[in-house]
């Protein structure tokens, strides 16, 4: 049985929602379909304030994708010192940060022909 795709828009909506519900923070989004080299079609980056948060963004950005539309990650990496994870979710690759990790990496910087959405905090 092949696997349904799923609209990137909807599975951004959610990606979002997931973050939002356990207060995630510097949500971007990074489209990156018009460079040749992206190795998917969005980045989503966001930050929580300690392990603990961050490892709780990731569990609510799988469980809402997970409820809504009955889809996992392709692969997660990083849980362990939940420093910096890695949620591939084939055309979205979501990164959750620690802040200073966040700052140390700049992600965005390195991809400076995306286009940049920033999504308000709502608290």
């Amino acid at each position: 049985m092949a696997k349904k795709t799923i609209n990137n828009d909807v599975l951004l909506a959610n990606i979002i929602k997931g973050i939002e519900e356990v207060k995630g923070n510097d949500i971007s989004i990074l489209d990156l379909r018009d460079i040749d080299t992206a190795v998917c079609d969005y980045f989503v980056i966001c930050n929580g304030n300690s392990n603990t948060q961050v490892n709780a963004i990731v569990g609510s950005i799988q469980k809402t994708v997970s409820k809504d539309l009955k889809d996992k990650p392709w692969h997660v990496e990083g849980t362990d010192n939940a420093e910096w994870v890695l949620m591939d979710y084939v055309h979205i690759v979501v990164h959750v940060f620690q802040k200073h990790i966040r700052e140390y990496y700049n992600i965005e910087s390195l991809w400076g022909d995306a286009k940049i959405t920033t999504i308000e905090n709502k608290y």
